[in-house]
């Protein structure tokens, strides 16, 4: 598929602010498939060449989250294993089941964490006791975000982050630094799938790439830097915006 000059000079830039917010609150994936529907990319296509390019910036931003700290490798090896595979079960379950059958049930839970986040003001401001111990934690979210984001994938960082905050006790900063390595995780997974299937742009995806990394990289900056304010409005935004794109994707187009 041969698409015009200017359609990579979109990439990139879109790509970046993708990367950019994705680092801090999740839900890049609203910017940048439709960018890429946009440019006449079919749908299989458009999502595969999506998972490249977000593989890139999951990567980015977990691997500058890992440098300074945020994240030690004994703490999420567990949470790594398990999505894998839920992540791999989940890929393979949508080539035989039909993923419409989540659509119309993901936006009821997204409205929940919304108004679980709007009415929570100390969110994520410091750790708190963990209600469910490392292991089972793992074994519980990693299966069964991992199988999500393989078979349908919106509001992934969302569900990794609140679940971080509320289950395993982790500060809002600790949450949003571990939920990109499972985030890396999972696209590592759907990437390969799609790359067996024979459906990813390369070109295309490489350029949004390269604005994805250097937005990754600013955006975990940005989330080291501020208060948990700021990441929590930023994160409340983002969870917003995917819950009207979902609405309106499951319901009021059908």
């Amino acid at each position: 598929m041969e698409l015009e000059f200017y359609f990579y000079l979109i990439f990139i830039a879109t790509g970046f602010v993708a990367g950019f917010i994705d680092a801090i609150a999740g839900g890049g994936g609203i910017i940048t498939i439709p960018v890429l529907l946009a440019s006449g990319m079919p749908p299989h296509v458009a999502l595969a060449t999506n998972k490249l390019q977000a593989t890139f910036g999951s990567g980015m931003a977990s691997l500058n989250f890992v440098r300074k700290g945020f994240i030690a490798y004994n703490e999420v090896m567990w949470g790594i294993f398990y999505t894998f595979i839920g992540a791999v079960a989940g890929t393979y379950a949508i080539l035989l089941i039909d993923a419409s059958l989540l659509s119309r049930a993901i936006p009821v839970m997204l409205a929940m964490i919304f108004a679980y986040i709007l009415f929570s003001p100390n969110m994520g401001e410091i750790d708190k006791h963990a209600l469910l111990k490392a292991n089972s934690f793992y074994l519980i979210f990693g299966l069964g975000i991992g199988f999500y984001d393989g078979f349908f994938g919106p509001g992934t960082g969302t569900f990794w982050t609140i679940a971080f905050v509320g289950l395993l006790g982790l500060n809002l900063k600790k949450a949003t630094a571990h939920t990109k390595i499972m985030n890396f995780t999972s696209n590592i997974v759907s990437l390969g799938v799609f790359i067996w299937s024979g459906n990813v742009l390369w070109i295309a995806g490489f350029v949004m790439a390269i604005g994805q990394i250097l937005g990754a990289y600013m955006g975990s900056n940005m989330v080291i830097k501020k208060e948990v304010g700021f990441i929590r409005g930023a994160f409340l935004t983002m969870v917003g915006l995917t819950l009207l794109k979902l609405l309106y994707s499951s319901y009021l187009t059908s």
